[in-house]
């Protein structure tokens, strides 16, 4: 015993075991063998009801006895493996041309499955005897079964390209496959063509084969795409439902399908669309009706009154199994191995196996009509002496010493001799003669007809074309699936999918931001509006759901937020912070931010954003370059390239394209006054130009943008002692880009006013509040101030007790 044992490695007995599985389930269960387009369970299946004579002219059988005959003689696996595989050589949603007819339920579009095997009754379709035609005549090799007991053939004579026509899929290990079904008219002429033209090209082919031809129909997209699939056996299609919309009663309209894509599963798809309508996914559908009967299939998708058919539509392809993308991947065996394979090599393997079924079935034909020839000949010559044989046979003692008798006496052939000794007596008639003659004449015509097929190659591929012709002729069938040029782009409208409605929008420098119904704000008060403490309004303005909001940060970043999807709040609620769902900076604060109308392009053709920064840089940006962009909603995108850590956003103005003019103030109180046109408008990750010639010590503390039209252009300038004044901006002199400036407050020896804040949007109703550091809070209205020179220290709101001033803060206008 112990001799028995081995010390093996686990790694290498794992690695041999798995090697030989996969190598079976490659070769000998999962993928099609390129000859007849059949797996092996297939194969046997169809084998085993062509030898139990179920054929297409014979009554149906119940299916328990022919998975029996399977699993018993050809394939001993489970038999639920062989019933399934065999309902699926039934099913014409799955086949292009089904090989076995059934009756009874087998399964459906819905992904049903069919009846138990006890139930159902099946019988060989007329086509599938095409692919066993000529099996009796030595045409294909056969091997034993997996008990010695009987033989099958290892592949079957097809007489049509069954791996086109009925395509396969299948998933073994390493490989997997995706062969589309075909049109067997179309592939019978490309396989004409191929012999006509052994060099043909796909596009060539492809003028016989458009494309795949679906049993479901539906239409494909994308000929470029096709070609490359049929070129390398690898590509991507685009399956699409074939639809209409069509006008219903009360001004309504609904959405029609009547083919999906091929091996789409039709339950499931109408719940999913059914889902979106009752989720809420899009507005307009008011009913999905699955109508489908036994004439054919149809969905019915009923919309809403003044729904957009078009769009939901659009919607439904992207987002359902109305359309999908159907991944070629041909693989076949290929003299015992699995091979990616393109259309011409499909072809070219199928011609070949071909001439071998031919040239063999030939062969045994020739040898048959020889050998009867043989015997014919021996008869009449036995005929010509009848009286001397009858004499010979009637003398002899037995059939054996009749039969050597006449090989020796009359020099017959033994296979003569038994021909005549087996001849009945009704046969030696004056009318025999004349039969026997007619028959030799027309087997001598055999003979030299299969003698000059298997001498001309020629001749063999004519015989091969005219029963291809004859098969077209009696199987072929129109085309059922659609094919187009183009992939057509699926655009979908914002329409569809959100409601559209009038809502408030809010954004505070903090970062809060909320969405308000019409009936919160009119309840309230506009004070009321739940702002945090040291806050500042930015934003409020009726909008659309259809509109984005447009925020710029302090960091030179920019958010686009469409106002669908910002969370909704009652207007005294401080609303949601921009860090819950955004990562922001650390003191990153939003300086301004401005609405985008739906399909507002046009509107802002001719706006920029020009953007002021704290180390004197400006920058100008058309408004249309602030779009949306991947990962909006969790991310911040670039509005300006800020050039050192330190710098920063200190203003932001949206102008339209006029003559404008900035005036830019530094902290130490040097102010420059310039055109706008000096500065080129640049893209969103430019850093913009020099806008202002800074001391060492000194930054940008504020800039605007005005038109210069009015003899009064009003600029609001607190410093930090507390100090407030308007002033006319038109008074400093106009000078040119990047200069130092001229000075707009009064130098003072001893603690000299510096500034903390300008704004030139100020108008009569316009309030701001001074907080100093002491926590007073004074409140001024800029036009209630009168105009000062250009170097006025302004008047004193704070004291010294109040301390100096802390921060600035903008009240919002309500002006709705």
């Amino acid at each position: 015993m112990q001799q028995d044992i081995q010390e093996l490695n686990l790694e290498d007995v794992m690695g041999d075991r798995f090697g030989r599985y996969s190598k079976y389930i490659i070769q000998d269960r999962a993928l099609p063998d390129i000859r007849d387009g059949l797996k092996p369970v297939q194969r046997r299946i169809l084998y085993a009801m062509f030898v139990e004579g179920n054929t297409s002219e014979k009554q149906f059988r119940k299916s328990a006895k022919t998975v029996g005959n399977v699993i018993g003689n050809y394939h001993p696996h489970g038999d639920s493996s062989v019933y399934e595989a065999m309902v699926r050589l039934s099913q014409d949603w799955k086949l292009r041309d089904v090989l076995v007819e059934m009756h009874g339920n087998n399964g459906s579009m819905d992904g049903d499955p069919a009846a138990a095997m006890r139930y159902t009754e099946a019988r060989l379709s007329k086509i599938s005897e095409e692919l066993l035609r000529d099996l009796d005549k030595k045409t294909v090799d056969f091997v034993l079964n997996f008990d010695d007991t009987e033989e099958e053939p290892t592949v079957l004579p097809a007489r049509f390209p069954n791996l086109l026509v009925n395509g396969a899929t299948g998933i073994s290990a390493g490989y997997a496959t995706e062969i589309p079904t075909h049109n067997l008219g179309e592939v019978i002429d490309a396989t004409i063509h191929t012999i006509d033209h052994p060099k043909a090209t796909v596009k060539e082919l492809m003028q016989f084969v458009k494309g795949p031809d679906f049993p479901t129909g539906a239409i494909i997209q994308g000929i470029d795409e096709l070609e490359q699939a049929y070129e390398t056996g690898k590509g991507k299609v685009v399956v699409r439902s074939k639809t209409s919309i069509e006008a219903i009663k009360g001004g309504k309209s609904q959405i029609v399908v009547t083919e999906i894509p091929y091996e789409v599963n039709k339950a499931l798809l109408v719940k999913k669309i059914d889902e979106i309508r009752l989720n809420k996914k899009i507005e307009g559908i008011a009913e999905v009706r699955d109508e489908s009967d036994r004439t054919g299939l149809q969905i019915v998708i009923e919309l809403k009154k003044e729904a957009n058919a078009e769009g939901i539509l659009n919607y439904l392809l992207k987002n359902t199994e109305l359309q999908i993308n159907y991944n070629f991947n041909m693989v076949a065996i290929d003299a015992r191995r699995p091979m990616q394979v393109g259309l011409k090599k499909i072809l070219d393997s199928y011609i070949a196996h071909q001439k071998e079924v031919i040239t063999k079935r030939t062969q045994f034909d020739l040898n048959k009509a020889q050998d009867r020839l043989h015997i014919v000949d021996g008869l009449m010559k036995a005929l010509s002496i009848l009286d001397e044989v009858i004499a010979l046979i009637r003398n002899s003692n037995d059939k054996k010493d009749a039969k050597e008798k006449l090989v020796e006496t009359y020099d017959f052939t033994m296979t003569q001799a038994e021909a005549i000794v087996s001849l009945q007596l009704y046969r030696l008639t004056n009318t025999d003669i004349t039969i026997l003659q007619e028959e030799k004449l027309d087997l001598n015509e055999r003979v030299a007809t299969l003698t000059s097929i298997l001498k001309s190659e020629k001749t063999l591929l004519q015989v091969m074309k005219q029963e291809l012709r004859e098969l077209k002729k009696k199987y072929a069938t129109p085309r059922l699936t659609e094919i187009q040029a183009e992939i057509k782009e699926i655009k979908i409208e914002t329409e569809i999918l959100i409601p559209e409605e009038e809502v408030y929008v809010v954004a505070t420098k903090q970062g809060y931001y909320k969405r308000v119904s019409p009936r919160s704000f009119a309840s309230s008060a506009p004070e009321e509006n739940g702002l945090r403490e040291g806050d500042e309004v930015l934003l409020v303005q009726k909008v659309s759901t259809l509109d984005s909001l447009v925020l710029f940060t302090s960091k030179g970043n920019y958010l686009h937020l469409p106002v669908h999807e910002i969370p909704e709040a009652k207007w005294k609620d401080v609303g949601h912070h921009l860090s819950q769902s955004i990562s922001l900076a650390t003191n990153e604060i939003i300086l301004a931010g401005m609405v985008k109308e739906k399909d507002s392009n046009d509107a802002y053709q001719d706006w920029t954003v020009v953007f002021f920064t704290k180390e004197g840089l400006v920058k100008q940006t058309a408004m249309n370059e602030f779009n949306t962009y991947r990962g909006y909603k969790t991310r911040t995108s670039n509005a300006i390239k800020l050039k050192t850590a330190t710098d920063e956003v200190v203003a932001i103005e949206l102008v339209p394209n006029q003559e404008q003019e900035i005036f830019i103030v530094t902290h130490c109180g040097f102010g420059l006054r310039y055109e706008l046109s000096e500065v080129p408008v640049v893209g969103t990750v430019a850093s913009g130009v020099k806008a202002i010639n800074l001391r060492k010590d000194d930054f940008v503390a504020g800039a605007m943008v005005y038109s210069p039209e009015s003899k009064v252009v009003s600029a609001f300038l607190a410093t930090q002692r507390g100090s407030v004044k308007r002033f006319n901006v038109l008074e400093v002199s106009m000078l040119t880009r990047a200069k130092r400036g001229l000075m707009v407050l009064r130098e003072l020896k001893n603690n000299p006013h510096r500034v903390v804040y300008l704004d030139g949007n100020i108008s009569s109703k316009q309030e701001y509040v001074i907080v100093s550091t002491n926590g007073e809070m004074k409140e001024i209205r800029p036009m209630d101030l009168s105009l000062v020179d250009r170097t006025s220290n302004g008047s004193a709101l704070l004291n010294d007790a109040d301390g100096v001033t802390k921060s600035v803060l903008k009240k919002f206008v309500y002006d709705f």
